[in-house]
């Protein structure tokens, strides 16, 4: 796992740096956000999961 996060180590401020406009802009935010926000739903859709679970039993 460690060989694949170095391999796609991005530098954020250089992209925003050579940025041709906002636009641009625009998605390497979206692009560097997403995850985070895909990750935390997940965890929110089991954390529920889990307690409903619980709370039946």
């Amino acid at each position: 796992m460690t060989l694949i996060s170095l391999i796609q180590q991005v530098n954020i401020d250089e992209k925003i740096k050579n940025a041709p406009d906002n636009g641009y802009l625009v998605g390497v935010w979206i692009g560097y956000i997403l995850p985070f926000v895909v990750l935390t739903g997940l965890a929110w859709l089991l954390y529920r999961k889990a307690k409903k679970r619980q709370d039946e039993l």
